[in-house]
This record gives structure tokens, sequence and C-alpha cells, in this order.
């Protein structure tokens, strides 16, 4: 089959965009307000940039808090979400009003971070400390804006625990990283293989 994203025709019961560009690393963003409130929120349209230096980006739907928080303050987290943090993920992704904690929400500890002010996850066994860069706003191919917003920062520092790390390596395995499919659909990572690049 094919359809055009215009016009939306593919015929299908949902659009199964984000499901052909899956699985996707979720971005758990803690980040503070101008007044100090903490907001935890979970964002699938996330990734790595680059590695030097090592950059990160996370997209929103919509001006929400957590991109009003890095443009005002200028610093946030990415806590990377394990199998067992599925549901408390899940519970800091309700529609709350401003300045609800999704950390008592969720039932999450707050743990402190070395370089920024905005807290970390507790039981995250990993989390990259960012500064903020840049937030662009998305415009079409016609050149009108869109209401979604790519946030970009830089890793200042990276919080690994001890317990996922094997002969020196991040062992993803004992973890398992969630990842989000399309429709409601997720996926945890619990095997690995390696593939050497060719010699030419």
């Amino acid at each position: 089959m094919f359809y055009e994203t215009e016009k939306n025709d593919h015929g299908l019961p949902h659009n199964p965009f984000k499901a052909i560009v899956a699985p996707r690393p979720i971005g758990w963003i803690s980040s503070l307000d101008q007044e100090g409130k903490p907001n935890l929120a979970p964002y699938s349209f996330f990734n790595a940039v680059c590695d030097t230096p090592p950059i990160v980006m996370f997209s929103s739907s919509g001006y929400k808090d957590s991109v009003g928080n890095v443009d005002a303050t200028g610093e946030f987290v990415c806590n990377m979400v394990s199998l067992d943090l599925k549901d408390q993920m899940n519970q800091s992704s309700a529609a709350v009003p401003h300045g609800t904690s999704e950390f008592d929400l969720s039932g999450l500890d707050m743990a402190p971070s070395r370089l920024v002010k905005a807290p970390r996850v507790a039981n995250a066994v990993t989390a990259l400390e960012c500064k903020h860069l840049q937030t662009l706003r998305m415009s079409g191919l016609d050149g009108t804006e869109t209401d979604s917003y790519v946030v970009f920062g830089q890793v200042v520092g990276i919080h690994i625990d001890d317990s996922v790390l094997v002969d020196g390596l991040v062992d993803v395995t004992r973890y398992k990283p969630l990842s989000r499919l399309g429709y409601m659909d997720y996926a945890a990572v619990g095997e690995v293989f390696q593939m050497g690049r060719p010699k030419v």
C-alpha cells in the first residue's frame, strides 16, 4: 500500500506513522519551573543527536511544562526508563494541572543532580544531566508553524548505576530500557547481538 500523508488516506483504523518509526527510546524529562517546583514527563520523540559533544533532543506536541521549564531555567535531566519503572512512567504522563508534581503522583523519589538544579529520578539506573542549547518551533513544507517544539540539550553529566555495568560496559539487558512503538504499544530491550563493521 501507499498513501500521501497530507491526504491521510491509508484506510487503516489508526495512523501507522509512529508504528513504522519504532522503537523509539523514551526520554523521561525532569525539570524545575521558575519557582523551583519539579516536573516529570515522558517523551517518546527523544534521541541522541551527536556524541561530540553529547547532545540529546526531545520533541513536544504543544508548548508543555517541560518545554517552558527548560526555556526558563536552561536545564533538564533525561532519565532513562527501565522496564520495572513502566507503570510510574505511564502515571507521570497524565494530563494534570500546572504545578502538580509528577514525582508525587507516581510515587517516585527525587535525587539531586550534580551539575544542574533539576532533580533526577532516584530509581532510574541511568540519567543524563543537560544544559539547554536551543528550542525550535517546527514548520511544515508550506512554512506554516506547527504546535511541535524540539528542545536540544548538551549532556554535561551522566549517572550510571553500577548494577548495570558488566566488564566496564553498560549492559542494557540488566535494566531492559523501555521503548515506545505505535498505538499503545511498548517494548523492552532484553536481547542484544553484535556485528562488527566490515573491512573493505
